[in-house]
């Protein structure tokens, strides 16, 4: 549309708005940058979408790299213990599956001594006028090391004082004041079970009195029949690659002890997988909904690197593994898919299917020959999420140059219109001062034309008459 201007202000002395007719006349030059800002404004969705999708595979990378682990989640193992307040157990990987039978004579304890009662435990308990006295303390049983107590008036001679020094040894002896209703006691507990753990007073040359030593005794036990001792009552000893933790005593009371595949973390890794690829399957179909009201699909609707990750994403969870066994497809595990894509699981299949022959289900998964369907998943995967080769990788780097090219463009045509509306402003602007010095430069030119012609009938009037003399 042309831009017209009106004749009869101009000539007033108002003269025009020179900033509006030079925004009119770049704003039908300015068609190009609202498109190329729009592409622009396109692709940068287009690349967070594509950004949200490619952190979906990452995900799905992840959930399938703990199925084809060798050391993974599949292949991990559980100890399950029939009574777990006797005893509880961890299995590693380096464990045999299998069925142990153990009692628990007695746990391991810690050596334990204390004093009599006192009236408090801010009072020394030295007599009166005698200011030193000592106490030999061992350590670890008969065999173990006997630590000397000196005690000396206003240094350690009360219960609190006494605490203070043994426990600034370290002796691997514990030492607390115990308040109740009798008094204030002084009590000692090693800090190490078992017989290296045990305590005793050989000498005391002070008023304390000490209790009978308890406690400092080795964990007793049979596995399989073979008797067993240990300083702790955690032991790794007892049954290869299986971790005990015992937390009762209960002689003559067998507990099985099942050593067997770790259903849970199976089941757990299975799950994951599902929602993961879930998760990405879900995503891509956004983008093939149509909208019901532009009748359009979504912004990736056209990208042929998303219709390539989808064909590739069903074929790998179709696979089916030559000599898998009775497990041929992830259905056999009770993993179904649905019309869109995803996938269901039928829990209560999927933990028949681990538990009635984990051999071939985790046959499935992964082999030793890397065919299984964890295993082929897996290597597609590292492909398509290869940082420079990967589909959506390259998307996304071809995606930023076209980003940067509109950028340059855009940068370089906006540089172009500012010069342009500066030459156009500065133009304009002396017309308009023209225009605007028009009814004055009319005024003076009107008055000097007036007062020519009144200066030219005056000379006509007064010139002399002229006689011929002949």
């Amino acid at each position: 549309m042309g831009i017209s201007l009106n004749p009869a202000s101009l000539l007033s002395g108002q003269g025009f708005d020179v900033t509006t007719l030079v925004d009119q006349l770049l704003s039908q030059k300015s068609g190009q940058l609202t498109e190329w800002q729009n592409e622009q404004s396109n692709l940068q969705n287009q690349a967070g979408l594509l950004t949200n999708i490619n952190n979906d595979l990452s995900n799905l990378a992840s959930a399938v790299t703990a199925l084809s682990d060798p050391l993974g989640a599949l292949t991990g193992l559980a100890a399950t213990s029939s009574d777990t307040s006797i005893l509880n157990a961890t299995a590693q990987s380096s464990a045999t599956s299998g069925t142990h039978q153990i009692v628990v004579t007695n746990l391991a304890t810690a050596g334990t001594i204390y004093t009599g009662a006192l009236a408090n435990g801010n009072t020394s308990f030295l007599p009166t006028g005698v200011t030193s006295g000592d106490i030999q303390l061992q350590v670890g049983g008969s065999t173990g090391t006997t630590r000397d107590i000196p005690i000396t008036a206003g240094s350690n001679d009360t219960l609190s004082t006494l605490a203070s020094y043994i426990n600034q040894q370290g002796w691997g002896v514990s030492a607390s004041v115990v308040t109740d209703a009798t008094g204030a006691r002084l009590a000692l507990f090693s800090q190490a079970t078992g017989s290296a753990g045990a305590l005793a007073i050989n000498s005391n040359s002070t008023p304390l009195t000490f209790s009978t030593p308890s406690g400092g005794t080795n964990a007793s036990l049979t596995v399989d029949g073979v008797p067993y001792s240990s300083a702790s009552n955690t032991i790794t000893g007892a049954i290869s690659g299986v971790t005990l933790n015992l937390t009762g005593a209960a002689p003559g009371v067998p507990v099985q002890l099942a050593v067997g595949p770790d259903t849970t973390q199976a089941t757990q890794a299975v799950n994951t997988f599902v929602a993961a690829y879930n998760q990405i399957v879900g995503d891509i179909n956004q983008q093939y909904a149509v909208d019901p009201t532009t009748n359009t699909e979504g912004p990736l609707g056209a990208d042929s690197s998303l219709r390539q990750l989808q064909s590739s994403l069903l074929a790998d969870v179709t696979y089916s593994p030559s000599g898998s066994g009775s497990y041929t497809n992830l259905a056999a595990l009770g993993i179904n898919m649905n019309n869109d894509g995803t996938l269901t699981v039928d829990s209560a299949q999927l933990s028949s299917a681990l538990s009635s022959n984990p051999s071939a289900f985790l046959n499935f998964f992964q082999n030793s020959t890397s065919t299984g369907f964890a295993d082929a998943f897996h290597k597609d995967l590292t492909n398509l999420t290869d940082p420079t080769q990967g589909l959506l990788n390259v998307d996304l780097t071809q995606n930023q140059a076209q980003q940067t090219d509109l950028s340059n463009s855009i940068s370089n045509f906006e540089t172009q219109l500012t010069t342009e509306q500066q030459s156009l402003t500065q133009q304009f602007s002396q017309v308009d001062a023209s225009l605007q010095s028009y009814p004055l430069l009319l005024q003076q030119v009107t008055e000097t034309l007036a007062t020519l012609g009144s200066s030219g009938s005056t000379t006509s009037s007064s010139s002399p008459t002229l006689t011929s003399g002949l």
